[in-house]
């Protein structure tokens, strides 16, 4: 269990949450393994097999306390309120600023920045472990490039002009991104980004970790009482998940891309792992997709310190304190969006 940002989060499998005065009890096989007064906390995410007694989701309730359920995996299940919830005031003002342009540009603004960073990280690091200077010369550019990117982005007041330097990053990083693979380059290479459907089995890999998560993003937004189908920088359309899309920019380089990168380099992935249909796109096999969801659940149990509350914490909960963050913006308690750096 980990407490962050005034909510509780309980991944013990077995825990079970009772009632102690104003006190929540958190116990495993009959013994008490932590307490917390309701006066702490703001909500309390539950994920897998962890029960709540009645008196202690009264309690919840009492106090303005959100109980979210989520499945080991991190699959939203349902969300339980008292009778009078801050989520309908939370939502509105989400609402509000997706219609303003101006505020829904300084959000995005924030989520891209992040996003940028993180890309310019991932090819800096892969430069410093290169042994051939041409190699090292081409990521090293295109990581300085994408700094002057980042520099530029402060003075933007529009989405389109916003999602200009967005798209413009993004080319840069991935015309540079068969340089981050370094083994097995007849079955693992990169040409361009593919997607419905991926043509390559690079693509293949990145459009299912994507997917993750996003999966992930949605889960987290459900939790602490967002919409994830309206957002900033994604704009409304039936079936997008269009916030979830938003906060997970920051989160493809730092999650995504490196585990599909370490995947290859570390030849977890092969290339008799993928399958090309009639259509021309390239599907996985049952046994790679197994790979991948392993790798995945062990990547999100590393423990990483969170660059902005300075908390330690599994790489699995990155996308639940983002939402509170962004939460805690839009009802006024930070000033603006703290976007995810990773180092």
């Amino acid at each position: 269990m980990k407490h962050l940002l005034n909510t509780l989060y309980i991944t013990t499998q077995g825990s079970y949450v009772a009632r102690d005065g104003e006190t929540l009890v958190i116990r495993v096989d009959h013994e008490i393994k932590a307490r917390f007064p309701v006066l702490q906390l703001a909500g309390m995410v539950c994920f897998g097999q962890v029960s709540v007694s009645p008196p202690a989701l009264g309690l919840c309730a009492e106090n303005g306390i959100g109980v979210a359920y989520l499945s080991d995996q991190g699959r939203f299940i349902a969300r339980v309120n008292g009778p009078v919830s801050g989520n309908v005031l939370l939502r509105r003002e989400q609402y509000r600023r997706a219609d303003n342009p101006e505020a829904s540009c300084a959000i995005a603004k924030m989520a891209l920045i992040g996003k940028i960073v993180n890309c310019r990280n991932v090819l800096m690091r892969a430069a410093r472990e290169r042994d051939d200077a041409a190699g090292r010369a081409i990521l090293t550019s295109a990581a300085k490039s994408l700094s002057r990117t980042v520099r530029s982005l402060p003075e933007i007041k529009d989405l389109d002009t916003l999602r200009g330097k967005e798209g413009e990053a993004s080319a840069n990083y991935f015309a540079v991104f068969d340089h981050l693979i370094r083994c097995n380059k007849d079955d693992f290479f990169f040409r361009e980004r593919s997607r419905r459907p991926p043509l390559d089995n690079v693509n293949s890999l990145l459009s299912f970790v994507y997917t993750l998560l996003v999966h992930d993003m949605v889960s987290a937004l459900e939790s602490v009482g967002l919409d994830p189908a309206v957002g900033f920088l994604h704009r409304d359309r039936p079936g997008r998940p269009s916030l979830a899309l938003d906060l997970m920019e920051e989160l493809r380089p730092a999650l995504a891309d490196r585990l599909v990168l370490s995947l290859i380099n570390r030849q977890q992935a092969q290339g008799k792992g993928f399958e090309r249909t009639e259509t021309g796109g390239v599907l996985m096999t049952s046994e790679t997709r197994k790979t991948i969801l392993v790798s995945w659940q062990e990547r999100k149990q590393e423990e990483i310190t969170h660059p902005f509350i300075g908390d330690k914490m599994k790489v699995g909960l990155i996308p639940f304190v983002q939402a509170q963050l962004l939460a805690r913006h839009l009802r006024g308690d930070l000033e603006a969006y703290p976007p995810f750096f990773w180092k």
